[in-house]
């Protein structure tokens, strides 16, 4: 398997995480894939462009490299349910529009899928895990921001139109609830967005297995609307004229995560 992540470490106890940035196909995804698969719709296009001030902030970043239509990262190994309704797996097997994924008798093997969950799943998350040990070691407490986004409207998944920032902290069980709130009252402060904390996306399995503020790790989810920053049909293009404003809002909540983080282990 050639590579599956791109890591970089910063010099600051946060971690960005992005699990479903990735673009790679192995040969037998690429030959399943129904055509409106092809140009993969449901990826979390340009997040690490996107969240490229990162390094500016001095956090860490771990991007992944393939598609989530291989293998979903934000999904446990035994592939436990993580939303009730409509959903998808470890191992997708529809779009997000509930279309069946690959053609009739396309669908990777079970041994290719074990080579998935190997050589993909596993390194990103001992890489994961092995960072916020690190920073706890440093630090004495790491903080987790898993950045996601998706489309404005999925109708499968959800009801009428997604607010811009869903911030998901898995019903305050993975972080402290007075820095969820203060992330809530940065993004109400730019009117011209609108978000919901613990809405329809709680935080999927990075943030509920990783966040333990007991443990002092704290993870936050953040679901955004891909409208705030891209075109949402294809090709997908990256909007600079969207995306710097939404820059400005995402910087302000990761700086003060890190701020938080300071304050409170003084």
């Amino acid at each position: 398997m050639d590579k599956v992540l791109t890591f970089k470490q910063g010099r600051v106890p946060l971690l960005i995480s992005m699990p479903h940035a990735g673009l790679r196909l192995t040969p037998a995804v690429e030959t399943g894939l129904i055509p409106e698969a092809q140009s993969l719709p449901d990826t979390d296009w340009h997040i690490p462009r996107l969240y490229e001030f990162a390094a500016e902030l001095g956090a860490s970043t771990l991007a992944a490299e393939y598609s989530r239509f291989v293998i979903d990262l934000n999904r446990p190994e035994d592939d436990a349910p993580m939303y009730v309704g409509a959903t998808t797996g470890l191992f997708p097997a529809t779009l997000f529009d509930g279309v069946p994924l690959f053609r009739e008798g396309q669908v990777p093997t079970a041994a290719e899928r074990a080579t998935y969950l190997e050589h993909i799943w596993k390194p990103y998350h001992q890489t994961l895990q092995q960072e916020l040990a690190r920073l706890k070691d440093e630090f004495g407490y790491a903080l987790l921001f898993d950045a996601h986004s998706i489309r404005s409207h999925v109708p499968h998944l959800f009801e009428g139109r997604l607010p811009d920032f869903n911030l998901g902290t898995f019903n305050g069980a993975s972080c402290n609830p007075a820095l969820a709130s203060e992330l809530e009252a940065i993004c109400a402060g730019y009117p011209a967005y609108s978000h919901v904390l613990n809405g329809r996306f709680k935080g999927g399995h990075i943030t509920r297995h990783y966040g333990s503020p007991a443990d002092n790790i704290h993870a936050v989810q953040l679901e955004l609307a891909q409208c705030t920053y891209m075109e949402e049909v294809e090709p997908f293009t990256y909007r600079e004229d969207l995306a710097a404003p939404t820059q400005v809002v995402l910087k302000q909540l990761l700086a003060r995560i890190i701020e938080w983080g300071r304050e409170r282990h003084a």
